[in-house]
């Protein structure tokens, strides 16, 4: 298999997995956040600053990449990896998320989904078949298949009938893989709220021997308590001996949990969307520093941060930048939040190897505030 998964140890506190995911192109430590590059660039980031803050694998799209450049450009480019010159692992979704959240006019049939171009309104077609060839020509380490992402909340009747033609698209997805020994598969379990469709969803995917599994349709406007008790029911469904992937999540709080309900990787666009508002993570909570009350605060956004940005900069003058306009802020900022969340699974990685993940996430939820009423959340 191009994808291996090696668990080195379960914290005896809470059941999290502590191990490391190897693919063609190189090795990284889980569980681990994963920063999102949409379209071949983690917004305002080179490849040299991400290697720099940690990060060990990104993740690209395969819908926007369709569209712009195109497949045909990158796999003439010499794959992704030569395209943007990363030389780390990739991930790419199938496209499926993009095609059921961007696109109001779309038809989903057996054979694919039909559907618009989101820029142009050109008449679009997305199956199953068409995902796998597109990741292919990327040449991603992991490829995600093409699945249906069903709204949330949705009926009973419609999630079967979706986790059903999941399954089939799921087949029919490791029929049409060309390049399995270079490109690792993994299967998307769904099933939105019910235990019942959950289990069918992993009986019918692990029965096809993904090298990995995803948990999708979480993290879609479900309350927490939600997405958790999902987790409490589906990720113990899954292999042991191989990585679980729960998909666009990337919020402190969601991503500890996630990491106790022995969740390996994780990813979301949080980090760098919020940092385009002046939206900061830290060791004490959520900041704002757009805010006036900072308009003369000549500290770091975070004195407990040793990133790039909060060694060399204070929050008087990243207000400024992202007042002004300037790109310069948003890079600050943005540096700071994937540094923060690098780290922080660092952080987890170190308490599940002392089985101590319970405590730090005690405190670190009561530093953050989430212990707290009406505490404020990204």
């Amino acid at each position: 298999m191009a994808i291996t998964y090696e668990l080195k140890k379960v914290c005896k506190q809470t059941g999290a997995r502590l191990g490391t995911v190897h693919t063609p192109h190189g090795s990284f430590d889980t569980p681990v956040f994963m920063p999102v590059g949409t379209l071949a660039t983690v917004k305002t980031m080179s490849p040299e600053e991400l290697n720099e803050i940690g990060a060990n694998i990104i993740l690209s799209n395969t819908y926007h990449l369709w569209l712009r450049p195109g497949e045909d450009i990158i796999k003439e480019a010499g794959g992704l990896h030569q395209f943007m010159n990363w030389d780390k692992p990739i991930l790419t979704d199938s496209g499926g998320f993009q095609v059921f959240s961007l696109s109001d006019m779309r038809e989903i049939k057996e054979e694919g989904v039909h559907f618009r171009n989101h820029i142009s309104g050109a008449k679009l077609f997305l199956s199953p078949e068409k995902a796998m060839h597109i990741q292919n020509d990327l040449g991603s380490d992991i490829m995600m298949a093409f699945d249906e992402c069903p709204p949330y909340p949705a009926s009973f009747e419609y999630m079967k009938k979706s986790v059903e033609r999941t399954s089939r698209w799921a087949e029919r997805c490791l029929a049409a893989h060309q390049r399995p020994t270079e490109q690792g598969l993994f299967g998307i379990v769904q099933g939105g709220e019910y235990e019942e469709l959950r289990k069918q969803s992993a009986r019918d995917l692990v029965s096809l021997d993904f090298p990995g599994y995803a948990i999708g349709g979480l993290s879609v406007g479900e309350p927490k308590d939600v997405m958790n008790k999902v987790l409490d029911f589906t990720t113990h469904l899954l292999p042991d001996e191989k990585p679980r992937y729960l998909m666009g999540v990337g919020s402190p709080d969601s991503l500890i949990d996630g990491a106790i309900r022995g969740i390996d990787m994780f990813d979301c666009v949080l980090p760098t969307r919020i940092a385009r508002n002046g939206t900061c993570m830290t060791s004490n909570g959520r900041l704002v520093v757009r805010n006036a009350k900072f308009a003369r605060d000549f500290t770091p956004i975070d004195e407990n941060c040793d990133c790039y940005t909060c060694r060399n900069y204070t929050k008087a003058y990243i207000r400024h930048l992202i007042k002004a306009n300037e790109t310069f802020g948003i890079r600050l900022t943005t540096y700071h939040n994937l540094y923060f969340l690098v780290k922080l699974m660092e952080q987890v990685r170190e308490a599940i190897a002392e089985d101590r993940l319970g405590d730090f996430r005690e405190e670190f939820f009561e530093r953050y505030g989430f212990n707290k009423p009406n505490a404020k959340n990204f």
